[in-house]
């Protein structure tokens, strides 16, 4: 009888990953469980679950009837993901910790751990495809197209993605709860986790507090009214419209006020009034630190981009140079934020993506 193939599936306590585990064992691999702890600085607060989703991914490990391990790779988190986090905070810019996370820890510290136990796949419980075409992998969409995470796997490489399993990428989030609830396990109506991977659900201002200096400053309009002060600039996002604090301003047209420049010099929040003005809307976007899913750009320029994880995909025209790539939209963009990945698709194909540096928002009369 020919050996089983070994998976390591990595486990966090939630629906998904416990449901990957049961699905890869019923297929016929050996299953090991490996939960990551990624995170130590506050880990006993009111807002880190890291205990209970450990007890939570033990007991379905034993429901599932598969081993599992604790592995720590907080001090490789604070090396390759927060620091960078800090960094891209300070630079007033709005990173997605997810992404780096994704590329240095799951895929990368994870799937290094996994090979020294033998393993031949790792497998997640995120919602992508992998495809084997003509000797290359690509990295596609899940078909539920209301969870689909391939937005935040974009930096997978080829050898990265030779080695993945994302089990759940065919199926619809309810068959994966169905499943749960059928096989009795016991997260099967756990909520699905909002934080990033590792602030969780703390309040991310106290958070973020802890680590970053902030100074307040004058909060303008466009043309250079005050009309308020802000907390410290690493708090507001491009399009921020909650927590501006502009009441009743006399003199605005009554539409909601929301973030669209932040002067790191000066130390200034430039605010504007209603969902479409035009600082809010680029046609034109420029990305750094680029990754390429099959190792190279994409022979074809007339393709499709998210700029921001909640967005369906946009047409865009693509020029690749040595140092990025530039995105042309014919319909503009609302609140591009520098920080965020840019992704880039051809259809369900996801090519890779960059960081957003730069878009061509009309932030006159400002000079």
């Amino acid at each position: 009888m020919a050996t089983k193939k070994r998976v390591v599936v990595g486990m966090s306590g939630g629906v998904d990953s416990s449901v990957t585990a049961w699905l890869l064992k019923e297929q016929g691999y050996e299953v090991i469980g490996l939960f990551m702890k990624n995170w130590e600085d506050d880990d006993d607060s009111e807002y880190c679950s890291t205990r209970q989703d450990w007890l939570d991914a033990a007991s379905v490990a034993d429901v599932v009837g598969v081993d599992i391990e604790a592995v720590n790779f907080a001090a490789e988190y604070k090396d390759r993901v927060f620091a960078e986090f800090l960094r891209e905070y300070s630079a007033g810019r709005t990173p997605n910790p997810d992404v780096l996370c994704n590329a240095e820890i799951k895929f990368k510290a994870f799937l290094d751990h996994a090979m020294s136990l033998g393993a031949e796949f790792i497998a997640t419980g995120h919602y992508a495809r992998v495809r084997e075409s003509n000797g290359e992998f690509q990295l596609l969409k899940g078909l539920d197209a209301s969870k689909d995470q391939s937005y935040f796997l974009h930096r997978l490489n080829q050898a990265q993605l030779s080695k993945t399993l994302f089990p759940l990428g065919e199926m619809p989030k309810t068959e994966v709860r169905d499943i749960a609830h059928r096989i009795g396990l016991s997260n099967a109506a756990k909520k699905d986790s909002t934080g990033i991977c590792f602030i969780g659900e703390r309040p991310f201002r106290d958070f973020l507090n802890q680590y970053l200096p902030t100074h307040k400053g004058p909060m303008k309009t466009l043309d250079g009214r005050l009309v308020g002060e802000h907390i410290g600039l690493s708090f507001y996002t491009l399009g921020q419209r909650k927590g501006i604090g502009i009441g009743g301003d006399k003199k605005g047209n009554g539409e909601p006020w929301f973030a669209v420049h932040k002067d790191l010099t000066s130390n200034t929040l430039y605010v504007a009034q209603g969902h479409d003005h035009p600082a809010l809307r680029s046609t034109h976007l420029a990305a750094e630190n680029i990754s390429w899913v099959a190792g190279h750009a994409p022979h074809n320029t007339h393709i499709a981009a998210k700029t921001r994880y909640r967005q369906s995909d946009s047409a865009c025209v693509l020029s690749v140079s040595d140092d990025g790539f530039s995105l042309e939209f014919p319909d503009a963009q609302w609140a591009v934020t520098p920080g965020q990945s840019a992704v880039l698709y051809d259809g369900d194909v996801c090519l890779g993506g960059g960081i957003i540096h730069g878009a061509n928002p009309d932030l006159s009369p400002l000079k």
